[in-house]
C-alpha cells in the first residue's frame, strides 16, 4: 500500500483483515495473513510502502480485494486529531473490483491511496470514501 501527498498531520486506518476473490461470485474469497495494524497512510508517500498482507492465491484472475477495517481510524489536521468515519468500514469492508491476472510465480500488487480525494469533511465530521488504484 502507498499513499499520494495530501494537507493532512496523519491519516490512520486500523486494517484487521485483507481478503482476495478470485471469483465472479461470493464463494471465491480467500483470506490473507494480514499484519493487522494501524497504518499511517500519510507515511507511504514518495516511493514508500508497505506490507499490508501476503498469502497463497490460485492461478488466476483476481477479481476484488477487501479491507476490512476495525474501529480505531483517525485524522491530524492541524494538529488536532479527530475521529475518522469510514461507511461499513467494518462491516463488508472496503472492497476494490480489480481484473489482475495472476501467474504461478511470485507477484505482488500495490494498492495506492490518494488521500487528498478520499477524505472529506461532511456535516462536521471527516469521513473516508476512499480513492484507489491498483498497480
Amino acid at each position: 500500500m502507498t499513499d499520494a501527498p495530501a494537507d493532512y498531520g496523519s491519516v490512520n486506518v486500523d486494517v484487521r483483515e485483507v481478503w482476495v476473490n478470485m471469483k465472479n461470485d461470493s464463494s471465491g474469497w480467500v483470506e490473507l495473513n494480514t499484519n493487522a495494524k494501524i497504518y499511517d497512510l500519510l507515511s507511504l508517500q514518495n516511493g514508500v510502502d508497505t506490507l499490508v498482507a501476503n498469502g497463497t492465491v490460485e492461478t488466476g484472475t483476481v477479481k476484488e480485494i477487501r479491507f476490512v477495517l476495525g474501529s480505531n481510524n483517525s485524522i491530524t489536521v492541524a494538529g488536532i486529531t479527530y475521529p475518522l468515519v469510514i461507511p461499513s468500514g467494518e462491516e463488508s469492508g472496503l472492497k476494490i473490483k480489480i481484473d489482475k491476472k495472476i501467474n504461478a510465480t511470485v507477484e505482488s500488487l500495490v494498492i495506492d491511496f490518494d488521500a487528498a480525494l478520499s477524505v472529506r469533511f461532511e456535516t462536521g465530521t471527516y469521513k473516508l470514501r476512499p480513492v484507489l488504484r491498483v498497480k
